[in-house]
């Protein structure tokens, strides 16, 4: 078993679970103007090329996990026109941001929202035929298991396409990420979301979860096969792609 570092947002004696919840419940109102300009808008382009992995494959039904305010889910059901795509979260402050993007795109009857915990999905083994996450992995109180989680509710044969924020591993990046994400990102986040930990949080939660190779052990752990990985944007984002 993944034994990983615990980092959690707020209390150390409260689930990391409810403290995610909590932190995305209070800065869901600010959430997508943050993300798209602490990241100068290169997140869009991440998520286009995770849904374009799966292109070739054509899934009916797809799961995206810690759907946020519904970006991702937005973006797959547009390109890989799915007769279904569900996009769960433990946040309902993000995901009735989500609800309304959708309506405004005319998808509410392909996109449909779930509030589940990914450690222990509601939905039957072998549901969907590829499974999703953009930017949320890292938040899972156990990542062996939401990621065992996600391989049950694949098909066999299905495919996982994930996309997460990483640290760079070689000069000059390394150093000019590290200052970035240690000065201008928690300071910068605090003044939009009014949050005082959330974007401090993001940094070391980036900065202790298991990335490239170490990433493939764990997926192939929790049951998934061929799997491989490819840095983005030298090594700011990781994506990861994988076969029940």
């Amino acid at each position: 078993m993944y034994k990983q570092e615990e980092i959690k947002p707020y209390s150390e004696n409260e689930g990391k679970g409810k403290q995610v919840e909590l932190m995305f419940d209070q800065i869901a109102h600010s959430y997508d103007k943050l993300n798209h300009r602490l990241s100068w808008n290169i997140d869009k382009g991440w998520r286009r090329k995770a849904i374009k992995m799966l292109e070739p494959y054509h899934p009916s039904t797809i799961l995206d996990i810690a759907t946020g305010t519904g970006d991702f889910a937005i973006l797959a059901a547009q390109m890989l026109k799915p007769s279904q795509l569900i996009g769960t979260d433990i946040s309902e402050g993000m995901m009735n941001i989500g609800r309304e993007k959708v309506k405004n795109f005319k998808l509410d009857s392909i996109i449909s929202f779930a509030k589940e915990d990914c450690m222990k999905l509601s939905f039957d083994d072998n549901s969907f035929d590829a499974v999703t996450a953009a930017f949320g992995i890292r938040n899972f109180e156990k990542l062996d298991q939401g990621l065992s989680e996600m391989c049950r509710v694949l098909k066999k044969g299905g495919h996982l396409s994930i996309v997460e924020l990483t640290t760079p591993v070689s000069f000059p990046m390394k150093q000019l990420f590290k200052i970035y994400s240690h000065t201008f990102l928690p300071i910068y986040g605090r003044l939009i979301s009014k949050d005082n930990s959330a974007y401090s949080y993001l940094t070391a939660s980036i900065e202790a979860f298991p990335q490239g190779e170490r990433m493939m052990e764990i997926l192939k752990k929790a049951g998934f096969s061929e799997t491989s990985f490819k840095r983005l944007t030298f090594g700011i984002c990781t994506m990861y792609f994988a076969t029940k």
